[in-house]
């Protein structure tokens, strides 16, 4: 078993790119072998700007030998056939296997040397390899034919054992010879094997195991801070990119005028990572300090004294431009910039993003004063978009009650009104991941309220998966009355997400006010929330769209909740009663629901449900609420008919008299508590009905041969599955 090292070098390969690089280079290596024949193995894939690195372990010398078998035509068949045959297979007649009157061709194919195989396999790859962005040069670039490659490549080292592999592509032959650093070891470096390849590069000031060096800049970023005091501030994000663009890396320490520090923290931290690949660092008091975390790509003979020097300079000429894009932004209030929100469209169907903000401003209003929102909305500390929905009790809680409506409605529409204002100032224009929160910032400069900015800061909330959930009330008003105007809209025009194309991010923000119901249990009633979100409500038109936003809020909402572990089936359970709007309702029910089934009650009422709703197909008779013949507090009925005779008392057994009398506590108990959102009490009410309908299919013949008797039974599983589909359809339920 040998041992083989491909190297491809180049230019510079852009630092996002090579995470991508590394796994199409393995995927196209595995291919290749496994076409010809060959396990490709452990493979040790790495990077550098200069390089990419494939190293495999143990292959064969040669493949194997294999055997092909090719069916012919019949011994009967036309002369014409078996010549046809002949040279396809290069066989004579005589070669040939007559199997029961049909030829057969057996052909033994030696194995390969595994040298012959990789040979061919390198050029295939290199020209196979799918880059974001590629580029052609030299003479030959003209053609459209030339070699393309993220830069140009420059060196190709191909080593099976200790024997060159030859290949050639573009004009590159492979060879034993790579290069070093660019400043510490320019020069050729003749690599003898995979084995030494990495120890060679290193002593050349090379690193090429790119996790090497992902975890020097790591700890020395760290360490570099806490010799002056400071704390990094981790971003392993920035350690990957500074990994991706030096080859021996040496992290710095450099400060930077304290008098920038007026500037927005995220301001700073933004201008340091975006533009300059620094980190920042917080002083003793967790604050950001006047300090960044530059990463060289060479040992200075000075320490790196004139390095940082000069990343100084260039981070205070970003700083300087950010301080002044600061100070001009507060020349103006918001309000004044948001009258610029007319000259930007929105969307062509719908307007400008004053015209959003207009939106917006009322529907927010409005959920205040409807008491929707309120100065008490609860709201769970620190809760995530997550698995966690109402309380243990598997009651969403008690409704909240109204704070000061007039102010809290006022709060709402002002944040609402300047939320969308920082778009056209002058720091969003050269950061926009800005937004939101310098509009915070620079509400609380102007003087607003503490909500208000908070509301302007954080109504983009929740943008992902792990994101802050606001719970603020006036800022649940104007994040969920954002994200309601754009399905609502969108929708209404009929733009809704297709396939997997979501173009203004819909899912998003369908996901996004879910994330906000869990998180604060905001009532939201869907039915009279979305046409006030489109305008007219009343609307046939609008009550379409509407019925479209709900649909697809309850899809994303089922994802959401088998993702957080709650099975499908129980999902479908609870949604498949309908006619609820109230997606707090809806997940306390299915968290009790999910409880009750996870109980021996759950599982043996199921199978008495499935058996009672078997039974009632079989006579013709559903399983709705609407079927039941034998009504709370009354002596037995005929199904649907209880104006018919009873059956004697010499027909009824203790069986039917106990199931009855189960029904008339336990239908009224569920009833009363799923009208009272106790759902845990709801669940608990259907246990008592397991040991009288386990008992009834026991002891009694549903079927009896007397009508009055069959049909009175038959009226005790109806109203027993109504009572059970008062709480969520069980037809539902696996199991």
């Amino acid at each position: 078993m040998t041992d083989f090292l491909l190297e491809l070098r180049s230019e510079e390969i852009p630092a996002r790119m090579q995470g991508g690089a590394r796994a199409e280079l393995e995927k196209l290596f595995r291919a290749h072998l496994g076409a010809a024949g060959l396990e490709a193995g452990e493979l040790t894939i790495w990077s550098t700007p200069r390089r990419l690195v494939l190293s495999a372990r143990d292959l064969p010398e040669a493949t194997a030998a294999v055997s092909e078998e090719l069916k012919g035509p019949r011994s009967s068949a036309p002369p014409q056939a078996l010549e046809g045959f002949l040279r396809k297979t290069g066989l004579t007649q005589d070669q040939l296997e007559d199997r029961d009157g049909v030829y057969f061709a057996v052909i033994d194919k030696p194995g390969r040397a595994t040298a012959e195989v990789l040979a061919e396999a390198i050029p295939a790859i290199v020209r196979g390899f799918s880059w974001p962005k590629s580029m052609r040069w030299g003479k030959d670039s003209a053609s459209s034919e030339s070699l393309r490659w993220v830069r140009p490549l420059s060196g190709i080292v191909a080593i099976f054992g200790e024997e060159l592999v030859p290949c050639e592509i573009g004009g590159i032959v492979s060879g034993f010879a790579t290069r070093g650093h660019r400043f510490h070891c320019p020069g050729e470096i003749t690599i003898g094997s995979a084995s030494d390849y990495a120890e060679k590069l290193h002593a050349c000031h090379v690193i090429v195991d790119h996790e090497e060096r992902q975890a020097i800049i790591r700890d020395g970023a760290a360490k570099a801070a806490a010799d002056a005091g400071l704390t990094l501030v981790e971003d392993e994000g920035l350690v990957i990119e500074n990994a991706g663009l030096t080859e021996r890396p040496v992290p710095l320490l450099g400060r930077f005028d304290e008098a920038f520090l007026e500037v927005p923290p995220e301001v700073i931290q933004l201008t340091a990572r975006v533009n300059q690949k620094y980190f920042v660092v917080n002083g003793p008091d967790g604050k950001l300090a006047n300090g960044f975390v530059c990463t060289a790509n060479i040992d200075a003979k000075d320490g790196g004294a004139e390095i940082v020097a000069g990343n100084r300079k260039v981070l205070a000429a970003r700083l300087s431009d950010a301080r002044f894009f600061w100070e001009q932004d507060q020349k103006k209030t918001l309000a004044q910039h948001a009258e610029k929100l007319a000259n930007i469209t929105f969307h062509e169907r719908l307007g400008t993003v004053a015209d959003k903000v207009e939106r917006v401003a009322k529907l927010a209003r409005w959920l205040v004063e409807e008491g929707i929102v309120t100065a008490r909305t609860p709201a769970k500390a620190g809760t995530q978009s997550g698995t966690e929905q109402t309380a243990a009790s598997g009651s969403p809680g008690p409704r909240p009650t109204p704070g000061n409506t007039d102010e809290l409605a006022d709060q709402a529409e002002l944040a609402a009104r300047l939320c969308k204002a920082d778009l056209v100032t002058e720091m969003v224009g050269e950061f926009p991941e800005l937004q939101g929160l310098m509009g915070g910032y620079y509400a609380r400069a102007e003087g607003l309220p503490d909500a208000v900015a908070d509301a302007i800061r954080d109504h983009y909330k929740p943008v992902g998966q792990g994101d802050d959930v606001p719970t603020a009330p006036v800022t649940v008003a104007v994040s969920v009355a954002d994200k309601l105007d754009s399905l609502g809209q969108f929708f209404h025009v009929d733009m809704a997400p297709t396939g997997s194309k979501d173009p203004f991010a819909l899912r998003r923000a369908g996901l996004a006010i879910i994330a906000q119901v869990i998180a604060t249990e905001v009532r939201l009633p869907f039915f009279s929330v979305l046409p006030n979100s489109i305008g007219m409500p009343g609307n046939t038109a609008v009550k379409i769209s509407s019925d479209r936003v709900f649909e697809f809020l309850i899809d994303r909402l089922k994802v959401q909740q088998r993702e957080a572990g709650v099975r499908h089936d129980l999902i479908d359970a609870v949604f498949a009663l309908g006619g609820e709007d109230d997606l707090v309702r809806l997940l306390a029910r299915v968290k009790a629901l999910q409880a009750f089934m996870a109980t021996e009650d759950g599982t043996n009422l199921l199978a008495g449900y499935k058996r009672a709703a078997n039974i009632l197909k079989q006579a013709g008779q559903g399983s709705s609420p609407a079927k039941a013949g034998v009504q709370s507090g009354e002596g037995p009925t005929f199904v649907d008919d209880s104006t018919r005779p009873r059956p004697s008392p010499g027909n009824m057994t203790e069986h039917d008299a106990a199931l009855l009398a189960a029904l008339d506590t336990a239908e009224p108990a569920a009833a009363a508590a799923v009208a009272d959102e106790r759902f845990t009490d709801a669940m608990a009410a259907l246990a008592s009905l397991r040991a009288p309908i386990d008992a009834f299919f026991e002891g009694v013949m549903v079927n009896d041969p007397v009508e009055e008797v069959r049909a009175y039974r038959l009226g005790l599983l109806a109203r027993f599955t109504g009572a059970v589909h008062g709480v969520a359809d069980f037809s539902k339920i696996e199991g």
